[in-house]
């Protein structure tokens, strides 16, 4: 290609970017040196200009929901589903003893689980207090609204608030979009991302297992049909990509060299502790897994936690990949009963689900046997560096409890929602001691 014409392309990215989302860039970002171009050329800029530049207009008729407007549609029957977020950058643990500098909404990463019901109007306010040193902004990928101005940049020292109606059912990405797009991989993969659940309006459909009985001297099918009532998770898988010192390294994104994997902020997060070492081991030093990188009780709201499940009860589990790499879902030692994207089945008995970037899934399945069982993105780098969450089926260490007794962390448990059926929860998260204390409360812990 031309080196003049390409140059010139790159400008007009740069532009166009600048352009609609009414930016104001710093030099460093029309310099566009890190998307790899080391100068840019101001005549260049005046050339687009003299070509008549670009012009956008955009019909009221894509338009984010007026404000003034919510109260009318209430009266007519929508309900609203408020969600104030607050961009705060702030040094969090990794897996190690270490921090890397995290961008968070709310203080925790991932930022809260937005639920709402199909027809409902998502009503979203972002804060970006004065101490930040970048604006940031909100794109929640569960909206069908303009892009421009909603997920335009927040200064600091300002909010800004925009409403939508969630129409379409399923697991949908929010994260930020950066400076306007520019530094997006920065802002999303330290931390500023989250998760809305949008149930159906008809709420979910009872789950059909097919299992094998023995007739009359015959093996014949076993067709069981669960209510779609059901415990719930929410794991959301990520990368860090990092530099000694905690901060992004981009290099390394561009490369896919991957720091740690995280699934909800961390990497071997839901793992056993050193309390249930000692329930089963008489020793809280002595591992049961492979890795147990935050075992102590003095780790507060970071000590990990497994996923503790009855035998014969219906979980739906709200899987999402927030980040760069495939998630290839897959649970040791069971098979997903059901696989749903949107609202529609993709899978029935199947054994792992490919998840995209930006992409999601709700994996229906019930537990059959006592056990210990690993969920995993079944890439191998990503399992050994962080991807693994245990659930516990039943009591299959004989310790005493009975269904329902054993608390969850409150990161992997949604809201509750259309056919939730409510669980014990413990404070945990990937979050600042003010939010992990507002949390307690939520939950009553």
């Amino acid at each position: 290609m031309n080196r003049r014409y390409s140059i010139l392309s790159i400008v007009a990215v740069a532009a166009v970017a600048g352009i609609l989302f009414a930016s104001t860039y710093s030099q460093s970002q029309m310099a566009a040196t890190k998307y790899g171009v080391s100068t840019v050329h101001d005549d260049l800029i005046q050339k687009i200009g003299d070509m008549g530049g670009v012009q956008l207009q955009l019909p009221s008729a894509f338009a984010q929901i007026p404000m003034d407007q919510i109260a009318s549609m209430v009266q007519q029957g929508r309900h609203v589903v408020q969600v104030n977020l607050t961009a705060q950058s702030v040094d969090l643990p990794i897996m190690g003893g270490g921090k890397y500098h995290a961008m968070t909404f709310n203080g925790q990463v991932p930022g809260p689980t937005v639920r709402a019901t199909q027809g409902d109007i998502i009503e979203m306010t972002l804060t970006v207090p004065s101490t930040e040193a970048t604006p940031h902004s909100n794109d929640m990928h569960a909206s069908q609204i303009t892009a421009v101005p909603s997920f335009g940049a927040v200064q600091p020292g300002t909010s800004k608030t925009y409403a939508f109606i969630a129409e379409t059912p399923g697991t949908f990405k929010y994260h930020c979009e950066g400076v306007n797009l520019a530094s997006m991989d920065q802002h999303v993969l330290s931390g500023m991302y989250g998760l809305t659940i949008v149930d159906p309006l008809n709420g979910y459909h009872n789950l059909l297992v097919t299992k094998t009985k023995v007739d009359n001297g015959q093996v014949v099918l076993d067709r069981q049909i669960i209510p779609a009532d059901a415990k719930e998770f929410v794991l959301e898988y990520n990368q860090l990509y990092l530099n000694a010192d905690g901060s992004f390294n981009e290099q390394a994104m561009f490369l896919h060299n991957t720091t740690y994997t995280v699934v909800n902020g961390f990497s071997f997060g839901y793992v056993p502790n050193g309390d249930i070492n000692k329930a089963i081991k008489g020793d809280p030093n002595k591992n049961i897994f492979l890795v147990q990188p935050w075992n102590d009780a003095s780790l507060k709201q970071y000590q990990s936690h497994p996923l503790f499940v009855d035998t014969g009860v219906h979980y739906r589990i709200f899987v999402e990949n927030q980040g760069n790499m495939p998630v290839f879902f897959h649970i040791v030692g069971e098979i997903l009963d059901r696989v749903t994207q949107g609202n529609h089945v993709q899978a029935e008995g199947t054994e792992t689900w490919l998840i995209g970037g930006s992409q999601g899934a709700i994996v229906d399945i019930v537990f059959d046997s006592p056990g210990v069982y690993a969920a995993v993105n079944h890439d191998y780098a990503a399992i050994f560096s962080g991807a693994a969450t245990i659930f516990v089926a039943g009591d299959p260490f004989k310790l005493g409890y009975n269904p329902g007794d054993m608390a969850n962390p409150s990161d992997a448990v949604p809201p509750l929602g259309k056919n939730s059926i409510p669980q014990k929860q413990v404070v945990h998260c990937l979050c600042t001691d003010d939010e992990a204390a507002t949390i307690a409360k939520q939950i009553g812990g």
